[in-house]
């Protein structure tokens, strides 16, 4: 092991939620204090669960580098078992209270966060066709928890729960009625950055029960929602976390037709066409360059890299248009996700021809990093807000285990 700067904890913190992000290959987690305001603790990753000189990263809640440290971490359990240990090596940490994990779906039964049990878990483990990229990821954190600290309660937090609010007419398909019975149908995800935005709106005194909201959540994963009273109406994600706008490497929206093709024409196997479809496409596909938006933003003279980001503002701007329709107008927009909040350029080539709809940018609030980056002639307030999904899983961590005998209805 190579050892970097030992871990510490600023303050004293009598107990603490673990929050887990469980990737192919990573781990990412954050400690909260259980305290009223959540203070963050630490946040970090374990990359290259796996492989060889995995890498184990923390800072505390002001930046500083807590843990920097490479060994070889054969898989998830081992992954968790470093992290648990780490934080409760700490004297400052007096107790670790739960562990909430984010879980991309829950499925149409699930519409809020729940303990975790038995049940819950196989009920989980059927949805893993509908989330192939995501889900086995999210059950194995959960799984290597219980192997290491089999006492230690477990939350499941889901992306998919804050959409229950979906009229009927959204979450159907055109496919045969008896399919939607069988749980074809559109459920949206990213859910959990959706809900910090419209509290963190709420907090700021938008008024949340008049306005027409489309939060554009983009990053690695991309997608947009449409808010009418605080709750999701329209979503551009809907059976799988394909659909809807081109992501990091995966295809977004595409005629069904294509995936016939490529299965009756060119051979395909389902299996290669599932890797094609979420692993080689979107900015990766099209660029043959990077996955990673700042990489192609940073490669302005290369044509693919170009047309790349061409495609993926196009396609954002079109979504975002659409979902107006659904709306009835529109009062607010808001940028979130790593792109979304961190990327000028994005931002102004989506909204760029959408004056129509009153969204008018102001290009030196824009470029600067501003929250408020409309223009004071924009009819529509356009926004650039940082999301934080854990955070708002410590949130309902905190609410699950204050309410725990209501929680044991999973």
């Amino acid at each position: 092991m190579a050892e970097g700067r030992r871990p510490k904890c600023p303050s004293t913190t009598s107990s603490a939620i673990l929050v887990i992000n469980c990737g192919s290959s990573s781990v990412k987690f954050a400690l909260f204090a259980a305290e009223e305001t959540l203070p963050r603790v630490w946040s970090g990753v374990i990359e290259r669960v796996g492989l060889a000189n995995a890498r184990f990263r923390a800072v505390d809640g002001e930046g500083v580098t807590v843990i920097d440290e490479t060994e070889d971490i054969a898989d998830h359990d081992a992954a968790l078992s470093l992290i648990l240990d780490a934080i409760e090596r700490q004297p400052s940490v007096a107790r670790l209270a739960a562990v909430g994990h984010r879980v991309v779906h829950g499925g149409s039964e699930c519409d809020c966060p729940l303990l975790v049990t038995a049940a819950l878990e196989e009920r989980l483990r059927r949805l893993v066709p509908l989330a192939p990229l995501h889900q086995p990821h999210n059950l194995a954190g959960i799984a290597a928890v219980r192997s290491a600290r089999p006492g230690l309660p477990q939350v499941a937090c889901f992306d998919t729960a804050f959409h229950h609010s979906l009229p009927r007419l959204a979450t159907l398909t055109a496919l045969p009625r008896e399919l939607y019975d069988e749980g074809v149908r559109r459920y949206g995800f990213h859910g959990l950055s959706y809900e910090y935005v419209v509290n963190a709106l709420r907090l700021d005194g938008a008024d949340i029960g008049r306005e027409r909201i489309i939060v554009a959540h983009l990053g690695n994963g991309a997608s947009m929602c449409a808010l009418q009273g605080g709750r999701s109406v329209e979503t551009t994600m809907g059976f799988s976390t394909l659909a809807g706008l081109p992501m990091g490497t995966r295809c977004g929206d595409l005629d069904p037709g294509i995936i016939l093709y490529l299965l009756a024409e060119k051979g395909m196997t389902v299996g290669e066409v599932q890797h094609l479809l979420y692993e080689q496409s979107g900015l990766l596909g099209i660029s043959k360059l990077s996955r990673n938006m700042q990489d192609l933003l940073a490669r302005p003279d290369e044509p693919a890299a170009s047309e790349a980001v061409e495609v993926f503002c196009y396609q954002a701007r079109r979504h975002l248009a659409a979902l107006t329709a659904a709306l009835g107008g529109l009062n607010r927009v808001v940028f979130t996700g790593g792109i979304g909040a961190n990327a000028p350029l994005v931002r102004a080539e989506t909204c760029t021809g959408l004056e129509y709809l009153g969204i008018v940018l102001d290009a030196e609030r824009n470029a600067g990093g501003a929250r408020i980056i409309s223009a004071e002639s924009s009819r529509v307030l356009v926004e650039a807000l940082p999301t934080d999904e854990e955070l708002m899983i410590a949130r309902h961590v905190r609410d699950v285990l204050a309410a725990k005998p209501l929680a044991r209805r999973a």
